[in-house]
């Protein structure tokens, strides 16, 4: 690695810092090379949470990303941002300073990808509901996706419109993205509209593509029960989905579809035993893509937002206040987006 990789805090009340130090224990060559961008004091607390009474994980305070490279292994850096903070957010309570914390952890990690700083960024989980407590700008976004998207735009002078991204999420066995993603049920409906299917198929056709080495094979989910059974049960895979996969056909992407929302998930999905017949699904909202996925295993999950012009990943999960502090969060989900992240971070880009 020439460039570092930076890993964000996360909400500090969550379980974020607890998994970013069990994976630097677990697994120091996935964390070679890696830092964390946030706060000192949460991080050696984590590490105080999961040493229960073994000798505790070194934690040095960085001043320059690229000082990341030179560490040792189970050593944390650190690049303090802000003032050092004396007393860490409680454990498990939701407050407007963790998603304060949380969000600029992110808006420093996503410029310096943008710079060029560093090669990649691992986002910890954050609050929603922090991230809205946190007050003007952070409150504008729903998640980081909506974050990163705004903050690329900025950076390259452009519109929101014309930096459209899509969310992945993705495991060994299933790979989903979305058309829509946080938005209520009713207006999921009326995102899925033609333009916004046939940019969803363009670019997950672009971003695997470029992370698979080949030509994607997609398949689409429908919006009503059966894909609608003719007409039967609406008229959108008629009117709207099946219109841009036409059209999507046109341009060279290699797309099938629409397909029972019931039924196409398994067959996209690939075992030891047998490779699945799409490697990816285009869902048309939120819970119908995330759920066949998380349902396979939150451990393995990874979140790819695809269609920026830098490399972030993230788990599958959330902040899990309920068990923070505990030493029961499982890092596995945050092991597999540094890994992916890695991965990332070597190809090409297609933007």
């Amino acid at each position: 690695m020439q460039k570092p990789i930076a890993i964000t805090l996360g909400d500090p009340a969550g379980i974020g810092p607890e998994i970013i130090a069990k994976a630097f224990r677990d697994t120091p060559d996935v964390t070679r090379g890696c830092f964390v961008a946030g706060d000192v004091a949460t991080v050696r607390r984590a590490v105080d949470v999961i040493s229960a009474g073994q000798v505790p994980l070194a934690v040095a305070q960085i001043e320059t990303p690229a000082e990341a490279l030179g560490m040792p292994p189970r050593c944390i850096p650190v690049l303090q941002l802000g003032a050092a903070i004396t007393q860490p957010a409680a454990f498990g309570q939701l407050s407007a300073d963790a998603g304060r914390i949380a969000a600029e952890c992110v808006v420093w990690a996503a410029q310096a990808a943008l710079r060029g700083d560093v090669a990649a960024l691992v986002t910890a989980p954050l609050h929603k509901e922090a991230l809205a407590l946190a007050g003007v700008p952070h409150s504008a976004y729903p998640g980081h996706t909506e974050m990163l998207q705004a903050l690329a735009a900025a950076h390259q002078g452009k519109s929101l419109a014309e930096m459209p991204v899509r969310m992945m999420l993705a495991n060994d066995e299933l790979r989903v993205v979305l058309v829509s993603i946080h938005v209520a049920l009713r207006d999921a409906i009326d995102a899925v509209t033609y333009d916004n299917v046939l940019e969803t198929l363009r670019i997950t056709h672009e971003s695997l593509q470029a992370a698979l080495g080949h030509v994607p094979r997609i398949g689409v989910a429908g919006l009503n029960p059966h894909a609608g059974e003719g007409g039967l049960f609406g008229r959108e895979e008629i009117d709207i989905i099946a219109p841009a996969i036409a059209q999507a056909r046109l341009q060279g992407i290699h797309v099938r579809g629409p397909f029972a929302p019931d039924t196409v998930f398994m067959r996209a999905r690939s075992t030891p035993e047998k490779l699945g017949e799409f490697d990816v699904v285009v869902a048309m909202y939120h819970d119908q893509g995330l759920i066949p996925v998380k349902y396979l295993g939150v451990d393995k999950g990874v979140n790819v937002t695809l269609g920026l012009p830098l490399v972030r990943t993230s788990p599958d999960h959330g902040t899990a206040f309920d068990i923070a502090g505990m030493n029961q969060a499982d890092a596995a989900s945050l092991i597999e987006a540094i890994r992916m992240a890695r991965q990332l971070c070597q190809l090409p880009k297609s933007q």
